[in-house]
């Protein structure tokens, strides 16, 4: 009786000392870099909000954020690599909706809503369409006219199948009755580069995407904003020139589901107040890009109705190519 009673008493203190080491560590975090996982080339929307974020981050965290790009099939490798990552807060991705949702809706894409813990959406940016700034377009119009002379003979680049240019794309030609030749790429940079380099007749950017190189370099037909953007004033809507779509990319952080609860609530925290800051509003200002601050519970019940939308949608329409 003593010999299991001494026993039962050390395994008491090993579960003991093991539960109270589990608050200290989460108190430590984060001990080593953070990892932010882009799913798209450097230079594009996505990867400019997290370089910003990853600055600010740093500073409330108290640790190091490192960006880190994993372009390939329209988002999906990297948020996968989420999805699979240890849930222990060192690994987490800056996400676009709609490519979070539809992605496995379209294909087997290695991850699913299911597999994310939800930290907060930031900002959102809309879609827009813009051409080389000499191209014969000048408006919506002269593009759909174009495109109706001409079905599947002008290029429209995107940054992956499924994602939110992909998905302006479809919906514009479905509100227009034109046919477009999709041409994806691995982010919003190169994608730049082929409208710019004449390679592609239409780029399906972002409007805080194309902004900084509009007028001398690009001329942007629309935005699918339901009101013309207090950021960019000039530019006219989709709405506005006969073409009803309001469709825009959501950037958010997630992070493998499972993480624990000290570590999610220091996230979700921080992300509460970086969102708050005005020099973080100031530097998405300059970016072009809107703030759309939602906390993690809030955005999840907003991306599960979109859901239920996206997959009317595919049950009405596949988009994919």
């Amino acid at each position: 009786m003593k010999t299991w009673l001494a026993g039962f008493g050390a395994s008491s203190m090993v579960l003991a000392t093991a539960l109270a080491a589990t608050p200290a560590a989460a108190a430590q975090w984060p001990e080593r870099p953070i990892e932010l996982i882009v799913g798209f080339a450097a230079g594009g929307g996505t990867d400019i909000t997290a370089r910003t974020l990853s600055v600010f981050l740093e500073k409330e965290l108290g640790g190091s954020v490192v960006v880190v790009n994993k372009p390939g099939a329209s988002g999906a490798l990297a948020m996968s690599m989420v999805a699979r990552a240890k849930p222990d807060g060192y690994t987490l991705g800056m996400t676009n909706m709609p490519g979070l949702l539809t992605l496995p809706i379209e294909r087997p894409a290695g991850f699913s809503g299911k597999d994310f813990t939800y930290l907060a959406t930031l900002v959102r940016d809309p879609s827009a369409f813009s051409v080389k700034a000499d191209s014969p377009y000048t408006s919506l119009k002269e593009l759909i006219d174009a495109a109706r002379a001409k079905p599947g003979m002008i290029s429209y680049g995107s940054t992956g199948v499924g994602t939110d240019d992909h998905l302006a794309l479809v919906m514009f030609e479905a509100a227009t009755g034109t046919d477009l030749n999709h041409v994806p790429f691995n982010g919003a940079g190169p994608l730049r580069n082929a409208v710019l380099g004449g390679h592609a007749d239409v780029g399906g950017m972002n409007l805080g995407e194309a902004m900084p190189y509009s007028g001398s370099q690009l001329r942007i037909l629309g935005q699918a904003s339901e009101k013309r953007s207090p950021l960019a004033p000039d530019v006219p809507t989709f709405k506005e020139q006969g073409v009803d779509l309001v469709f825009a990319s959501e950037r958010g952080v997630i992070g493998p589901k499972g993480l624990p609860a000290e570590v999610e609530q220091k996230l979700a925290k921080a992300l509460e107040t970086i969102a708050a800051n005005p020099e973080f509003q100031k530097k998405m200002l300059q970016q072009f890009t809107e703030m759309d601050y939602l906390p993690g519970d809030k955005w999840q019940a907003r991306l599960n109705e979109a859901d239920k939308q996206f997959r009317a949608m595919w049950a009405k329409q596949k988009w994919l190519d």
